[in-house]
């Protein structure tokens, strides 16, 4: 097969695992209600299915990118994809629900493995000047895999049953794994280069207090409501996490390689971006999760209407990605970043509005406006942070970016689920939702504002 060729079957196979990880994120939110029937869970138990992938992706990711770079990619993926495929099984499997959470917290670890390679991979395969189109094509396949992964999931669960969820994830993985092997190069490989001294060895106990830390923070919010907030388990567990973090941060900052380059949150530009990216991933997985929900517990929609509903909320951001990107491109980041976000919080709290008037036609008005401004938060604030950290620590910010991201989802669900349990109101989960969406608004006129010539 001709490189040029082979480059292109590879950008559609590494495009199938970012379809296949955000499919992932999105597919199970809209099956929750037949799961928790089924095996009898708890409100904080179900919250845990779609938890444990994110958090167990969000503890691994960074760790498993780092040691994508010391072992053979082909081996190392085909790993990878392997355990998520064995995971998947034992989800569709899952008899209770403590062997579902547990397979989800394996496709977690599997995901952190498959998807920094197919980023490797992507940007060793293509020349630099060629790079923008590929991670262009591999992010609208990513998008409409989200945008159907509701939709998919309501049929699936309504006409066969949710098992087949995760009995879909299989093929595909094991599909892209071996379509690897077929049109492998050396090339993608790793360059091994002759070591001219004595090598820093990987930094294993910043990762292990990062997730000890991250664990005793969200399961305490996740179980605050069921364990009391006061008791001695969630205080304990609240004191573990910051104490664990606090090592972690501390062992990043004086470490000569770190796992994460921690001092990078020192650029304004950069850190009020992170923070950005947190709380756009806990706005959208509670959309996600708690739409879907709302659907079917308050006003007894079916799980494909539900799943219908909530695609229908994500459609739009196909096409107005690239309006977005003009617009950004024409007027900068911080118009277009302050506008955008201004009609995704409001949508938001109109959502709440309309949830209270229990009317399933009027919530679709403020989902699909959300939507459509979803790509107002990513596009510019990505083109900021780029911009602003230096050239040689593009994959260092990468990492650090997606971390915090999918720590904002994992945390955020945790409190919107404690939110839920106590409350039983999702008019004002989705009020608040929205509120804390609009401080992105302040924070972007600050944090983009130095950059905004050059962004």
């Amino acid at each position: 097969m001709a490189e040029n060729q082979r480059k292109w079957w590879l950008l559609g196979a590494m495009s199938g695992v970012l379809g296949l990880i955000v499919l992932d994120e999105t597919i199970v939110a809209v099956s929750l209600p037949s799961i928790t029937q089924e095996l009898g869970l708890s409100v904080s138990a179900a919250h845990w299915v779609v938890n444990a992938y994110l958090l167990s992706f969000t503890c691994a990711v960074a760790i498993a990118g780092r040691l994508g770079d010391h072992f053979s990619r082909r081996h190392y993926f085909s790993s990878g994809a392997a355990l998520f495929a064995a995971a998947s099984l034992l989800a569709a499997l899952a008899n209770d629900g403590t062997t579902l959470i547990v397979a989800r917290v394996l496709q977690g670890i599997a995901a952190a493995v498959i998807f920094p390679t197919s980023i490797a991979l992507i940007t060793k395969a293509f020349d630099p000047e060629k790079r923008g189109t590929a991670f262009g094509y591999q992010t609208t396949v990513g998008g409409i895999f989200m945008a159907s992964g509701p939709l998919v999931g309501g049929l699936l669960t309504q006409t066969l049953s949710w098992r087949m969820i995760f009995w879909v994830g299989i093929p595909i993985v094991l599909g892209i794994a071996v379509l690897l092997w077929l049109i492998w190069s050396p090339n993608y490989d790793v360059q091994k280069r002759k070591a001219s001294g004595p090598q820093t060895p990987l930094e294993f106990a910043g990762p292990a207090f990062l997730i000890v830390g991250l664990f005793g923070l969200v399961t305490s919010v996740m179980q605050g409501p069921s364990w009391g907030w006061v008791s001695p388990m969630t205080l304990g567990l609240i004191a573990l996490g910051i104490v664990t973090l606090a090592l972690f941060l501390q062992r990043e900052l004086t470490h000569p390689a770190p796992l994460l380059d921690i001092s990078l949150l020192k650029i304004p530009e950069f850190a009020g971006g992170v923070f950005i990216f947190a709380i756009f991933q806990l706005e959208k997985i509670a959309v996600f999760v708690f739409a879907a929900q709302f659907f079917q517990d308050n006003l007894g929609r079916t799980p494909i209407l539900s799943g219908a509903a909530v695609s229908l909320a994500i459609l739009p951001t196909l096409g107005t990605s690239i309006l977005v990107g003009k617009l950004t491109d024409k007027f900068g980041s911080r118009f277009t970043l302050v506008r955008g976000v201004t009609c995704h919080g409001a949508a938001l709290i109109l959502l709440a509005f309309a949830a209270i008037q229990q009317s399933f036609l009027l919530t679709l008005i403020p989902l699909i406006l959300w939507g459509a401004s979803m790509p107002s938060i990513a596009i510019p604030v990505r083109r900021v942070q780029m911009n602003a950290v230096p050239k040689d620590k593009h994959a260092q910010a990468s990492g650090i970016n997606l971390t915090i991201q999918m720590l904002g989802g994992s945390f955020g669900l945790a409190v919107c689920s404690a939110l839920i349990t106590e409350t039983g109101s999702y008019p004002l989960l989705f009020f608040v939702v929205g509120c804390l969406t609009l401080l992105v608004v302040p924070i972007g006129q600050r944090s983009m504002a130095k950059r905004e010539g050059r962004a």
